[in-house]
């Protein structure tokens, strides 16, 4: 097991490390749970702080105008939103998604929600943070197809409403509308696409934030170890995991394999937060799995080696969507096009 910042550790060893993963909680109560939650969890911070980008009122601007803006594809159609859609939790529930001349991408595109508080970005962990992954895309022949990082810059520099906006988030540069800072503003952006839920208002200390079922749910995740990979705040996105790591699954993606050449990393994939994970599907690296319950049972049985009673899925899943966040509508709101 690789946990970010932990190193290597068995499940033995990370529990020994001061984290309850499995408990008898049979007749925990509400406080109990809570306590063991957030010891678990911890708080979800409002941003996801970058010393190397720190984010300011301009860079958000004019990240969040970059964001929805399809000129940045070489058909002038596609832009972030379109397979990230904010107004749908931040992915286009699409197995793969439509890129550049109908061509699908081999991996399911992950929400952006969230996604700047984990450690890597990428299935496979290839970019370090948001904003090396916003460089990916726009670059990449089969999503948006633009030959190189200059005629991005053309493209933008061609469109007088940005001048503005890139001299007022870099002030001080002489030729601000560069690639590094045209990812620079969508990371600034993206750092604030946080989705605290009612699991966080549980987590404060409002007690009844959660139903009976969904606290129930909560002990049942923790019990069966869940927690194991989907840790923190974010719950999860904090660690490669193998896919299979008990039973074998099945895939012909290779994983981080494909970034490190490692035989040791064949079959590992960046763990996902489950945050939104009830709006997030299809599920798993190539959108295969339809149903959150479905999803639920294979990682049971293929990571913990655990056969889960459709009761015990259905808990789960109910705990699950309790973690469903409401994003600010005003800050993910579609600016006006320049």
């Amino acid at each position: 097991m690789r946990i970010h910042g932990l190193g290597t550790l068995s499940l033995v060893a990370f529990a020994a490390a001061g984290i309850a993963i499995a408990a008898d909680a049979g007749a925990a109560s509400r406080e109990e749970i809570q306590q063991r939650a957030s010891q678990i969890f911890g708080v979800l911070p409002a941003e996801a702080v970058s010393a190397e980008n720190p984010v300011t009122p301009e860079k958000i601007e004019l990240g969040r105008h970059l964001y929805y803006e399809p000129r940045i594809s070489i058909s002038r159609k596609l832009s972030c939103n379109s397979c990230h859609g904010l107004a749908t939790f931040g992915v286009d529930n699409e197995p793969t998604s439509v890129g550049h001349d109908g061509q699908r991408g081999a991996r399911n595109s992950p929400t952006v929600y969230n996604a700047a508080l984990h450690f890597a970005q990428f299935w496979d962990g290839r970019a370090p943070n948001v904003e090396e992954q916003a460089k990916g895309p726009v670059l990449n022949p089969v999503e948006m197809g633009m030959p190189s990082p200059e005629v991005v810059n053309q493209r933008l520099a061609e469109i007088p409403g940005y001048a503005p906006l890139f001299a007022a988030a870099f002030p001080g540069e002489q030729d601000p509308i560069t690639y590094d800072n045209f990812a620079k503003a969508v990371g600034a952006f993206e750092r604030r696409l946080v989705t605290p839920s009612r699991f966080d208002e549980f987590l404060g200390g409002q007690a009844d934030a959660l139903t009976d079922a969904e606290v129930a749910g909560l002990a049942k995740f923790m019990d069966v170890g869940c927690p194991t990979c989907h840790m923190t705040a974010t719950i999860g996105g904090q660690m490669y995991q193998k896919l299979g790591l008990v039973h074998p699954y099945e895939s012909k993606d290779l994983g981080r394999y494909e970034v490190t050449k490692k035989d040791a990393d064949k079959y590992f994939f960046k763990v996902p937060s489950l945050r939104n994970v009830e709006k997030t599907g299809p599920w798993f690296h190539d959108g295969s799995v339809t149903t959150l319950s479905q999803a639920i049972e294979l990682m049971a049985w293929h990571q913990l080696d655990k056969k889960l009673e459709p009761a015990d899925v259905q808990s789960i899943e109910t705990f699950l969507k309790s973690l469903t966040g409401t994003p600010d509508p005003d800050y993910i709101a579609e600016p006006g096009k320049l």
